[in-house]
Protein backbone atom coordinates (compact mmCIF):
# COMPACT_ATOMS: atom_id res chain seq x y z
CA UNK A 1 0.00 0.00 0.00
CA UNK A 2 2.70 2.50 1.05
CA UNK A 3 4.83 1.59 -1.96
CA UNK A 4 1.96 2.48 -4.29
CA UNK A 5 1.35 5.77 -2.49
CA UNK A 6 5.04 6.66 -2.70
CA UNK A 7 5.24 5.84 -6.40
CA UNK A 8 2.23 8.04 -7.13
CA UNK A 9 3.72 10.80 -4.97
CA UNK A 10 7.06 10.78 -6.80
CA UNK A 11 5.35 10.79 -10.20
CA UNK A 12 3.13 13.74 -9.23
CA UNK A 13 6.15 15.53 -7.75
CA UNK A 14 8.11 15.16 -10.98
CA UNK A 15 5.19 16.48 -13.04
CA UNK A 16 4.69 19.39 -10.61
CA UNK A 17 8.35 20.41 -10.67
CA UNK A 18 8.46 20.35 -14.47
CA UNK A 19 5.28 22.44 -14.64
CA UNK A 20 6.63 25.10 -12.27
CA UNK A 21 10.12 25.18 -13.79
CA UNK A 22 8.54 25.99 -17.16
CA UNK A 23 5.62 28.18 -16.10
CA UNK A 24 7.35 30.30 -13.48
CA UNK A 25 9.68 31.81 -16.07
CA UNK A 26 6.75 33.97 -17.18
CA UNK A 27 5.80 35.01 -13.65
CA UNK A 28 7.08 38.50 -12.69
CA UNK A 29 8.51 37.32 -9.38
CA UNK A 30 12.01 37.71 -7.93
CA UNK A 31 14.56 35.07 -8.95
CA UNK A 32 15.09 33.83 -5.41
CA UNK A 33 11.38 33.24 -4.88
CA UNK A 34 11.13 31.49 -8.23
CA UNK A 35 13.82 29.07 -7.10
CA UNK A 36 12.06 28.89 -3.76
CA UNK A 37 8.87 27.59 -5.37
CA UNK A 38 10.82 25.02 -7.35
CA UNK A 39 12.52 23.78 -4.16
CA UNK A 40 9.26 23.81 -2.22
CA UNK A 41 7.64 21.70 -4.94
CA UNK A 42 10.55 19.25 -4.83
CA UNK A 43 9.77 18.87 -1.12
CA UNK A 44 5.99 18.95 -1.18
CA UNK A 45 5.04 17.73 -4.66
CA UNK A 46 1.59 18.70 -5.97
CA UNK A 47 0.93 20.78 -2.85
CA UNK A 48 3.78 23.10 -3.83
CA UNK A 49 2.41 23.38 -7.37
CA UNK A 50 -1.05 24.14 -6.00
CA UNK A 51 0.33 26.86 -3.72
CA UNK A 52 2.24 28.41 -6.62
CA UNK A 53 -0.81 28.39 -8.91
CA UNK A 54 -3.08 29.84 -6.23
CA UNK A 55 -0.66 32.19 -4.52
CA UNK A 56 1.88 33.53 -7.00
CA UNK A 57 1.03 32.77 -10.64
CA UNK A 58 -0.16 35.94 -12.38
CA UNK A 59 -3.87 35.44 -13.22
CA UNK A 60 -3.89 38.04 -16.01
CA UNK A 61 -1.15 40.27 -17.45
CA UNK A 62 -0.47 43.29 -15.27
CA UNK A 63 -2.28 42.00 -12.17
CA UNK A 64 0.59 40.41 -10.26
CA UNK A 65 1.21 43.41 -8.01
CA UNK A 66 -2.37 43.52 -6.73
CA UNK A 67 -2.74 39.74 -6.76
CA UNK A 68 0.16 39.06 -4.39
CA UNK A 69 -0.50 42.08 -2.16
CA UNK A 70 -3.15 40.14 -0.20
CA UNK A 71 -1.82 39.29 3.26
CA UNK A 72 -2.17 35.51 3.04
CA UNK A 73 -0.20 35.45 -0.21
CA UNK A 74 2.51 37.61 1.33
CA UNK A 75 2.69 35.13 4.22
CA UNK A 76 2.75 32.25 1.75
CA UNK A 77 5.79 33.77 0.05
CA UNK A 78 7.50 34.35 3.40
CA UNK A 79 6.86 30.80 4.62
CA UNK A 80 7.83 29.27 1.29
CA UNK A 81 11.10 31.23 1.29
CA UNK A 82 11.89 29.92 4.77
CA UNK A 83 11.05 26.28 4.05
CA UNK A 84 12.85 26.28 0.70
CA UNK A 85 16.11 27.53 2.18
CA UNK A 86 16.02 25.70 5.49
CA UNK A 87 14.90 22.50 3.77
CA UNK A 88 18.18 22.19 1.86
CA UNK A 89 20.23 22.21 5.05
CA UNK A 90 17.76 20.00 6.90
CA UNK A 91 17.84 17.34 4.20
CA UNK A 92 21.65 17.40 4.09
CA UNK A 93 21.69 17.01 7.87
CA UNK A 94 19.20 14.14 7.71
CA UNK A 95 21.35 12.30 5.16
CA UNK A 96 24.56 12.82 7.17
CA UNK A 97 22.85 11.81 10.42
CA UNK A 98 21.52 8.66 8.78
CA UNK A 99 24.85 7.65 7.21
CA UNK A 100 26.69 8.22 10.52
CA UNK A 101 23.89 6.55 12.55
CA UNK A 102 23.41 9.52 14.86
CA UNK A 103 21.14 9.22 17.86
CA UNK A 104 17.83 11.10 17.58
CA UNK A 105 18.90 14.21 19.52
CA UNK A 106 22.21 14.45 17.66
CA UNK A 107 20.37 14.08 14.36
CA UNK A 108 17.89 16.81 15.31
CA UNK A 109 20.73 19.12 16.35
CA UNK A 110 22.60 18.57 13.07
CA UNK A 111 19.49 19.17 10.97
CA UNK A 112 18.71 22.31 12.96
CA UNK A 113 22.20 23.78 12.67
CA UNK A 114 22.55 23.08 8.96
CA UNK A 115 18.98 24.10 8.19
CA UNK A 116 19.20 27.36 10.10
CA UNK A 117 22.72 28.07 8.86
CA UNK A 118 21.87 27.65 5.19
CA UNK A 119 18.49 29.32 5.45
CA UNK A 120 19.82 32.34 7.35
CA UNK A 121 23.22 33.01 5.77
CA UNK A 122 22.40 32.04 2.18
CA UNK A 123 18.70 32.02 1.35
CA UNK A 124 17.74 34.91 3.60
CA UNK A 125 20.72 37.24 4.10
CA UNK A 126 22.75 36.65 0.92
CA UNK A 127 19.95 36.30 -1.60
CA UNK A 128 17.89 39.09 -0.05
CA UNK A 129 20.67 41.55 0.81
CA UNK A 130 19.29 44.11 -1.67
CA UNK A 131 16.40 44.69 0.73
CA UNK A 132 19.05 45.78 3.27
CA UNK A 133 20.64 48.26 0.91
CA UNK A 134 23.10 45.75 -0.51
CA UNK A 135 24.84 45.16 2.83
CA UNK A 136 25.34 41.48 3.70
CA UNK A 137 26.21 42.18 7.34
CA UNK A 138 23.09 44.30 7.75
CA UNK A 139 21.02 41.60 6.06
CA UNK A 140 22.41 39.01 8.49
CA UNK A 141 21.35 41.19 11.41
CA UNK A 142 17.90 41.96 10.00
CA UNK A 143 17.04 38.36 9.15
CA UNK A 144 18.40 36.55 12.23
CA UNK A 145 15.32 36.81 14.47
CA UNK A 146 12.73 36.22 11.70
CA UNK A 147 14.66 33.17 10.50
CA UNK A 148 15.04 31.86 14.06
CA UNK A 149 11.34 32.12 14.88
CA UNK A 150 10.24 30.56 11.60
CA UNK A 151 12.86 27.79 11.82
CA UNK A 152 11.78 26.82 15.34
CA UNK A 153 8.19 26.31 14.23
CA UNK A 154 9.26 24.47 11.08
CA UNK A 155 11.40 22.02 13.05
CA UNK A 156 8.74 21.64 15.75
CA UNK A 157 6.50 19.88 13.23
CA UNK A 158 9.18 18.22 11.13
CA UNK A 159 10.90 16.42 14.00
CA UNK A 160 7.94 14.38 15.32
CA UNK A 161 6.56 13.61 11.85
CA UNK A 162 9.87 12.31 10.48
CA UNK A 163 11.10 10.49 13.61
CA UNK A 164 7.81 8.79 14.49
CA UNK A 165 7.06 7.76 10.91
CA UNK A 166 10.57 6.38 10.39
CA UNK A 167 10.25 4.30 13.56
CA UNK A 168 7.23 2.51 12.07
CA UNK A 169 8.51 2.02 8.50
CA UNK A 170 11.36 -0.53 8.28
CA UNK A 171 14.34 0.66 6.25
CA UNK A 172 13.17 4.27 6.06
CA UNK A 173 16.20 5.48 8.03
CA UNK A 174 18.41 5.01 4.96
CA UNK A 175 18.70 7.73 2.28
CA UNK A 176 18.85 4.87 -0.24
CA UNK A 177 15.24 4.03 0.58
CA UNK A 178 12.41 5.81 -1.25
CA UNK A 179 10.54 5.82 2.07
CA UNK A 180 13.24 8.10 3.55
CA UNK A 181 12.55 10.81 0.96
CA UNK A 182 8.79 10.36 1.10
CA UNK A 183 8.78 10.75 4.89
CA UNK A 184 11.05 13.81 4.73
CA UNK A 185 8.67 15.31 2.16
CA UNK A 186 5.72 14.79 4.50
CA UNK A 187 7.75 16.25 7.37
CA UNK A 188 8.63 19.37 5.38
CA UNK A 189 4.98 19.77 4.40
CA UNK A 190 4.02 19.57 8.08
CA UNK A 191 6.77 22.07 8.86
CA UNK A 192 5.42 24.47 6.26
CA UNK A 193 1.97 24.34 7.84
CA UNK A 194 3.39 24.85 11.35
CA UNK A 195 5.58 27.79 10.29
CA UNK A 196 2.77 29.63 8.49
CA UNK A 197 1.16 31.22 11.60
CA UNK A 198 4.53 32.49 12.84
CA UNK A 199 5.26 33.96 9.41
CA UNK A 200 1.88 35.66 9.53
CA UNK A 201 3.00 37.44 12.68
CA UNK A 202 6.40 38.26 11.15
CA UNK A 203 4.89 39.69 7.97
CA UNK A 204 2.16 41.57 9.86
CA UNK A 205 4.84 43.20 12.02
CA UNK A 206 7.12 44.07 9.09
CA UNK A 207 9.91 41.70 10.16
CA UNK A 208 9.59 39.77 6.90
CA UNK A 209 8.05 40.34 3.50
CA UNK A 210 6.67 37.79 1.10
CA UNK A 211 5.85 37.97 -2.58
CA UNK A 212 7.37 40.63 -4.80
CA UNK A 213 6.77 41.74 -8.35
CA UNK A 214 9.79 42.21 -10.59
CA UNK A 215 9.23 43.42 -14.12
CA UNK A 216 11.76 44.39 -16.80
CA UNK A 217 12.89 48.02 -16.55
CA UNK A 218 10.82 48.51 -13.38
CA UNK A 219 12.44 48.48 -9.95
CA UNK A 220 9.56 50.04 -8.03
CA UNK A 221 8.36 46.77 -6.52
CA UNK A 222 11.80 45.90 -5.12
CA UNK A 223 12.04 49.38 -3.59
CA UNK A 224 8.62 48.97 -2.06
CA UNK A 225 9.69 45.64 -0.54
CA UNK A 226 12.78 47.25 0.94
CA UNK A 227 10.69 50.10 2.30
CA UNK A 228 8.25 47.70 3.99
CA UNK A 229 11.15 46.15 5.92
CA UNK A 230 11.94 49.59 7.39
CA UNK A 231 8.44 50.25 8.74
CA UNK A 232 7.67 50.29 12.44
CA UNK A 233 8.45 46.95 14.03
CA UNK A 234 7.32 45.35 17.31
CA UNK A 235 9.05 46.22 20.58
CA UNK A 236 11.96 44.25 21.99
CA UNK A 237 9.66 42.76 24.61
CA UNK A 238 7.19 41.53 21.97
CA UNK A 239 10.01 39.97 19.97
CA UNK A 240 11.42 38.34 23.11
CA UNK A 241 8.01 36.85 23.96
CA UNK A 242 7.59 35.42 20.46
CA UNK A 243 11.15 34.05 20.56
CA UNK A 244 10.49 32.25 23.84
CA UNK A 245 7.18 30.97 22.46
CA UNK A 246 8.92 29.59 19.37
CA UNK A 247 11.42 27.69 21.53
CA UNK A 248 8.58 26.29 23.65
CA UNK A 249 6.89 25.07 20.46
CA UNK A 250 10.17 23.53 19.31
CA UNK A 251 10.70 21.83 22.67
CA UNK A 252 7.17 20.40 22.52
CA UNK A 253 7.83 18.95 19.08
CA UNK A 254 11.08 17.34 20.21
CA UNK A 255 9.40 15.95 23.33
CA UNK A 256 6.65 14.33 21.23
CA UNK A 257 9.33 12.77 19.01
CA UNK A 258 11.22 11.37 21.98
CA UNK A 259 8.10 9.94 23.60
CA UNK A 260 6.48 8.30 20.58
CA UNK A 261 9.39 7.25 18.35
Amino acid sequence: MLDGVMLLWFILTAISVVFIAIDIRNTPESVVLKWGFILLTLYTGPFGAFLYALGCREPLPGLHERYVAVRWRQVLGSTMHCVAGDGVGILVGAVIGSVLSFALLADIALEYVLGFGFGWTIFQALFMKDTAGGSYSKALKNTFIPELLSMNCLMAAMVPVSSIWKSYVPGSESPLSPAFWFIMSMALLAGFIAAYPMNWWLVSNHLKHGMMTVRPKNENTDQQSSKSMNMEKPSSNEIAIMTVLSFIILAAGIAIALIFS
